[in-house]
């Protein structure tokens, strides 16, 4: 509003009194406020060259105000499906998809969900552990893969096992090999 006032001043200023619309409700009170800082007491000796009145209106109401104060470049663009391209992809390995299922059979969480999803029921949902039964909408299986849907990612990700041989080590530890 100040920057406003400022760009306008030669119009504004000597005119008749103008309404000053904003979703500030706030600089409505801060007149009439007895406390106030320096910075507001500055503030408020600009704006007291000016012969205006303030009115509270909603953001989504002052649709005007609201379209001028954002940047152009800032506007959320939708994606064109044809225009994004992909600079790698990667795709597991079969041998590796195999070792995934086959260890599938070791990890309890992933065995009860593997159970789950083969007979879906109110009682088979009751079998599971209490931290599985609360996400198991996340769930779900594709060619005897257990998939996860995180709940900001539309991407299903593959759950691998607790298994030595398919996690990576943890960082900072140092990799050796049998030959």
């Amino acid at each position: 509003m100040k920057y406003a006032l400022a760009k306008f001043r030669v119009y504004l200023l000597g005119s008749r009194p103008f309404v000053v619309y904003t979703d500030h409700a706030s600089l409505r009170t801060a007149v009439k406020s007895p406390h106030i800082s320096q910075r507001m007491a500055k503030w408020l000796s600009f704006f007291a060259e000016y012969n205006f009145q303030v009115e509270y209106k909603p953001g989504r109401l002052n649709v005007v105000a609201d379209a001028l104060s954002r940047r152009p470049d800032y506007a959320v663009q939708k994606a064109d499906a044809n225009a994004i391209g992909v600079a790698r992809t990667s795709t597991p390995s079969s041998s590796l998809l195999d070792d995934v299922r086959s260890a599938y059979e070791n990890d309890a969480d992933a065995k009860q969900l593997l159970d789950y999803f083969t007979a879906p029921s109110d009682k088979s949902c009751q079998k599971l552990a209490n931290h599985l039964r609360a996400r198991v909408h996340r769930y779900r299986v594709h060619n005897g893969l257990l998939l996860y849907s995180a709940v900001d990612d539309m991407a299903d990700r593959i759950v691998v096992p607790d298994d030595h041989e398919l996690k990576p080590p943890p960082k900072g530890l140092k990799l050796e090999r049998e030959l």
